[in-house]
């Protein structure tokens, strides 16, 4: 089965949702992107995904372009905030849906307020894509 995560810039959300999702069944084949991919991956999403034991420091920051000509059986948005626009995937796809997610490589404030929004938003990531997987991508295996 086939997953394919979008946000704007593909460095936070996205990725930790790749993550998570890579960790629950190794049998799914997940990709991250952004219709503005930044290139580089949020350090400090790094950081919070590996106090989880979950490495994403190998992950790349890929445009939405490079996946539009595969077969996706889940497309699922992570855009969170009233100002953000979620990306359009026009390829083909069975299945997408959208979990949105505030952004924390936004937040302003002490450096702990900062990292305590970072754990906050991974640890509704989490909850929030095991929930889709125990429900609709699991029986699907």
């Amino acid at each position: 089965m086939k997953v394919l995560i979008l946000c704007t810039g593909n460095s936070c959300r996205s990725q930790m949702a790749h993550g998570f999702m890579e960790s629950f069944d190794k049998r799914l084949t997940v990709r991250s992107a952004g219709t503005e991919a930044s290139g580089q991956i949020n350090l400090k999403a790094v950081e919070v995904m590996k106090d989880t034991g979950i490495d994403i420091s190998h992950h790349t920051s890929d445009p939405v372009d490079k996946y539009l000509a595969e077969e996706w059986d889940y497309v699922i948005t992570v855009c969170g905030g009233a100002n953000e626009n979620c990306p359009v995937f026009t390829g083909n796809v069975k299945n997408r849906l959208h979990i949105g997610f505030d952004d924390p490589s936004h937040v302003i404030g002490t450096d702990e307020f900062i990292h305590n929004e970072f754990i906050r938003v991974r640890d509704e990531i989490r909850d929030g894509f095991y929930n889709l997987y125990k429900k609709e991508i699991e029986p699907e295996l």
